[in-house]
């Protein structure tokens, strides 16, 4: 099959993500439609752009073949990159994709015929994976700098088998860690969530067209309804006349629980579960559990604003904006590849209001401390505008353990979170104590909290408990992956 590639502004280092710092999971939006649906496609993937800041991608296929577009979006956004690329996209099926692991989608010849290919996830044991592979003489063509190309890995697993349901089975079988994905075939499209279903993908419809998104958020403006949450493990394959489900899925799910505290969207719904209630109520645990005289509620932009409003309606306290975010040219402030440019739009990008500063006793709501870095100097500002006191309430337990399983992962090394950094400051070196640390409350627990808070020079601090945290979002704990927070993991 003919296929044409736009490919521009895409450096050759771009290819493999080395982002330290953020938070990055990747979005994924595909349909099947009756008619054309490139602009669906377009406006449907740039609604998972606050996934991801490095690489974009949107792949359509007619009856004359596929035609691609990948950017590197670091600079600009989504939008501004693929306009101008629309009127050369064409077909009534297509997958985009937000990404910042590597160059997607890809269009791959094979046995099973030519299918384009888009994943998220992070596979952990890449390179394991990648050296059976060599050893069966099989060969990989995106390499950069020596590193696998991570979809091309997927694509090449899939390949070994034959039919697509069996290739992506065989595929989520053997990886470690977590992969969703679409595949764009002659005959519609597959959607598959990772095997444990730590990351989501649900299903819109709307007449003669069906969808299927990382986020439910891309639908209602494209005129979509969620009709189905895919299960962990779930295939379906999608035509314009409807889905059918290709794998039933299994009965364990481990979703990622920081999506309701941080990365996802708030007006999104995963396991049919809204982010910003969820927030919410995540805030109103907070103020349950203690009772300290404040004067006014605030909350870190932009994800700490929905646990902070949740803790005020709890506490009846006036809910405040004593910081504002200049918006029109400060972009988010992990997008810059250098810590310190990220460090220089945090600063710059949050402007104080001091009459609702000076004099105040101020409580701030935040997702989550991870380095504390750019939080520390928020701070010390709020303390040089007059502030009586500050107390911080981060909506999740503290970053003990690196991510195992999602891309954000980069962003949790041992040596950069304040909690690792504190314990180790207590104990002198690497402890076997960990689990006495991550335990609410227990002596060794609240030593980690009280050196955070003389780092950060907090009035005082005080961390969400996980208990309270499950029972906001609303699952039971074994339905969650709260790796990050007590170290459980499943593979």
């Amino acid at each position: 099959m003919a296929f044409q590639t736009l490919y521009r502004g895409h450096s050759q280092d771009s290819y493999i993500c080395r982002k330290k710092g953020t938070f990055i999971v990747g979005g994924l939006f595909g349909e099947v439609s009756k008619d054309d649906c490139v602009l669906d496609l377009f406006y449907g993937t740039d609604y998972h752009s606050h996934l991801g800041t490095k690489l974009g991608g949107l792949c359509t296929r007619d009856s004359a073949g596929y035609s691609r577009s990948i950017h590197n979006i670091e600079n600009d956004y989504f939008r501004s990159k693929f306009e101008a690329d629309l009127p050369n996209l064409r077909g009534n099926t297509g997958i985009g994709v937000i990404s910042d692991t590597d160059s997607q989608p890809l269009i791959i010849g094979s046995h099973l015929g030519t299918f384009a290919i888009a994943t998220v996830g992070k596979i952990h044991n890449l390179t394991q994976l990648g050296k059976q592979a060599y050893s069966k003489k099989v060969h990989f063509s995106e390499m950069s700098g020596g590193e696998l190309h991570p979809t091309e890995l997927v694509a090449m697993l899939i390949c070994q088998s034959d039919s697509f349901v069996e290739g992506i089975v065989r595929a989520q079988e053997v990886i470690k860690g977590s992969c969703s994905l679409l595949l764009l075939t002659e005959d519609g499209i597959y959607a598959a969530r990772d095997k444990l279903g730590r990351t989501p993908i649900v299903i819109g419809t709307k007449d003669g067209a069906i969808a299927a998104s990382s986020e439910s958020c891309a639908f209602p403006n494209l005129g979509f309804e969620v009709d189905k949450y895919l299960g962990p493990g779930e295939i379906i394959h999608m035509t314009a006349d409807g889905y059918e489900q290709s794998k039933a899925p299994g009965e364990k799910l481990q979703i990622c629980a920081f999506l309701w505290v941080y990365y996802g969207y708030p007006s999104s719904n995963y396991e049919g579960i809204n982010v910003e209630t969820a927030r919410n109520r995540c805030g109103a645990a907070l103020a349950r559990n203690e009772n300290i005289e404040i004067d006014f509620v605030a909350g870190i932009p932009d994800s700490g604003i929905g646990h902070a409003i949740g803790y005020a309606n709890e506490k009846n306290k006036p809910y405040i904006r004593p910081f504002v975010k200049y918006t029109p040219t400060w972009p988010r402030s992990f997008m810059p590849q250098n810590q310190n440019q990220r460090d220089l739009v945090a600063r710059m990008k949050l402007l104080p209001i001091k009459e609702l500063i000076s004099g105040k006793r101020l409580l701030f709501c935040e997702d989550s401390i991870v380095r504390g870095t750019q939080l520390t100097d928020n701070i010390q500002k709020l303390f040089d505008y007059g502030a009586r006191e500050v107390h911080m309430r981060p909506a999740c337990p503290t970053l003990i353990y690196p991510c195992e399983f999602l891309n954000f992962s980069t962003s949790r090394s041992t040596l950069v979170l304040a909690g690792r950094k504190a314990i180790l400051e207590a104990e002198g070196s690497e402890t076997d104590f960990l689990e006495e640390y991550a335990l609410a409350g227990s002596p060794r627990n609240l030593e980690m909290i009280e050196k955070i808070r003389e780092k950060l020079r907090l009035t005082s601090l005080a961390y969400q408990r996980l208990e309270d945290l499950v029972v906001a979002i609303g699952l039971s704990k074994d339905k969650l992956c709260t790796h990050c927070w007590d170290g459980s993991s499943y593979f």
